[in-house]
């Protein structure tokens, strides 16, 4: 793998150059995206309209109700 200075890696990469070359993929981490398993109970009739909608969307339910809360959580933080 290639190496530059950090300073050098971001003007490149702020000035559109592919910078793939100087970065070790395996290695890369999303901090604050880690995946935690919940568990949620709903009513089935609830639970046929989310399926719907995901459906509608071209979607899953698991990646739908994701979507929604984080817009939820988002719309209420801007609230404040």
């Amino acid at each position: 793998m290639k190496t530059m200075s950090a300073e050098d890696l971001d003007r490149r990469f702020d000035d559109g150059e592919d910078v793939s070359d100087y970065v070790d993929w395996s290695q890369a981490k999303r901090p604050g995206v880690e995946i935690e398993h919940v568990e949620v109970d709903l009513p089935k009739w609830l639970l046929k309209r989310i399926d719907a909608e995901a459906e509608r969307l071209g979607t899953t339910r698991q990646s739908l109700l994701a979507q929604w809360i984080s817009e939820k959580v988002e719309d209420d933080q801007a609230a404040k």
